[in-house]
């Protein structure tokens, strides 16, 4: 009898409706959140290329708190490593809630977006070291093009098309998050030049406390926040970026809810419960405050323009985003739909993966920050990643939008047609006739 050989998957798929409706609601919530960003870094830019730019200087390096606590930071210096530990904790949570309860749980799924993150973080960052090379200084912000901003790249979609099929948009997603593990996995092993063991340790006390409470379901703010406050503080003082704590103490928050409440069928845990409740904070104020302080760079008007675009620093960034994201991402991509049993979904084609790839080189909020821990805050060479990271996030979201747009009207008809398909219960019958 003749042997059939296995089905192979379906790459960038639908998924379940369940999880269409929360990825459709994440992407409107950072919407705005891109929305904002994008105010905050316009103003940051006019202030710092106005007459009153010494001003703006003046408010990003004011310096508060204690000093006894290695707390006594710039208000620059707060919004990097105090507020964008908001950003990692829901990304944390996001990042865990897609591989517990999400469709990724399923390996065939997950190793997708996951191989394409990895593609979108190695070939950007050998471009960068090889338009840096010979220059040992400039090379050390190898990782600056690595990662893709959720926000920008998020309110970029929504701006060039509402009909991208959510298969596409979780792959999106999912890429940004993955790679923003990358990215705060490489500041805490490549970017810590000094380990205080001491603080570290010590730091393991309040993290396994708020595991311990969060475990038991505990949702009350004034036990949690000051443990996770203090782990924040000692991840701080033993050299680590600060940032760090707020991934750790995501990964502790249970996802489903436990046995004796009714098992993974009896509805989501803390983890979404946390999200909900800070995702508004975190793309609302916490990044778009980093971002007003972050990009405030005096470009010095056109020569000081051509100035930067003569640095290795500054082409290496733009080059990397813009080709080095796009040909990472869509070639692992590609290779893992060519090498595995994993065949392109039916709604979509190569050149729906191609836009998304150029849209993943819309890097901001984690590129600023590796650019400040490479060469330090306000140095020429931080200002010249700055002009590449504005300049090759501008490029990259043109270029997609361009592929994209032209995509808009196939979109449509895939939506309008699920419409029609969609029975009186308000789920289309496309995902009940999969099973899903």
């Amino acid at each position: 009898m003749p042997s059939h050989p296995a089905p192979r998957g379906r790459a960038l798929g639908r998924g379940s409706w369940p999880e269409a409706s929360r990825i459709a609601s994440i992407l409107r919530r950072e919407t705005v959140g891109g929305a904002l960003l994008l105010v905050a870094t316009v103003i940051a830019l006019v202030w710092a290329n106005s007459p009153a730019s010494d001003l703006y200087a003046t408010v990003r390096d004011t310096r508060i708190g204690p000093a006894a606590l290695h707390l006594d930071l710039t208000l620059g210096q707060w919004a990097a490593d105090g507020l964008l530990a908001v950003f990692f904790f829901v990304a944390g949570l996001e990042l865990k809630r897609e591989f517990v309860a999400g469709d990724l749980r399923d390996p065939r799924r997950a190793s997708i977006p996951i191989a394409a993150a990895f593609g979108g973080v190695l070939v950007p960052a050998l471009i960068f070291l090889l338009f840096t090379r010979g220059d040992s200084t400039a090379m050390a912000g190898w990782a600056i093009p690595t990662a893709t901003d959720i926000a920008f790249a998020l309110a970029v979609l929504a701006v060039i098309s509402t009909h991208l099929p959510t298969g596409l948009r979780t792959f999106l997603l999912t890429l940004a998050v993955v790679d923003d593990l990358i990215a705060i996995t490489i500041i805490a092993v490549a970017y810590t030049s000094s380990l205080a063991l001491v603080p570290l340790l010590l730091a393991l006390v309040p993290l396994a406390l708020f595991a311990v409470l969060v475990q038991r379901r505990v949702r009350s703010w004034y036990l949690l926040v000051p443990l996770a406050v203090i782990t924040w503080a000692l991840v701080h003082a033993s050299g680590i970026h600060a940032t760090v704590a707020g991934v750790l103490l995501a990964f502790t928050v249970p996802v489903i809810r436990s046995a004796r409440n009714g098992g993974p069928d009896a509805g989501p845990g803390l983890a979404e419960h946390f999200e909900h409740r800070l995702r508004p904070l975190s793309s609302g104020f916490a990044v778009p405050v980093f971002a007003f302080f972050s990009a405030g760079v005096t470009v010095g008007g056109l020569s000081g323009l051509g100035a930067s675009l003569s640095t290795s620093v500054t082409l290496g960034v733009i080059v990397a985003l813009v080709a080095g994201k796009t040909v990472g991402v869509f070639t692992a991509t590609w290779l893992m739909a060519r090498f595995t049993r994993a065949d392109l979904d039916d709604e979509l084609s190569w050149t729906d993966v191609l836009g998304v790839s150029m849209l993943a080189g819309v890097g901001f909020t984690v590129s600023l920050l590796i650019g400040e821990l490479a060469f330090g805050p306000g140095t020429p060479s931080d200002d010249h990643v700055k002009v590449g990271v504005l300049l090759g996030s501008l490029l990259a979201a043109l270029l997609a939008a361009v592929v994209l747009r032209l995509r808009n009207r196939v979109y449509r008809r895939i939506c309008e047609a699920e419409a029609l398909d969609e029975d009186q219960d308000g789920i289309p019958d496309v995902y009940q006739r999969d099973g899903r």
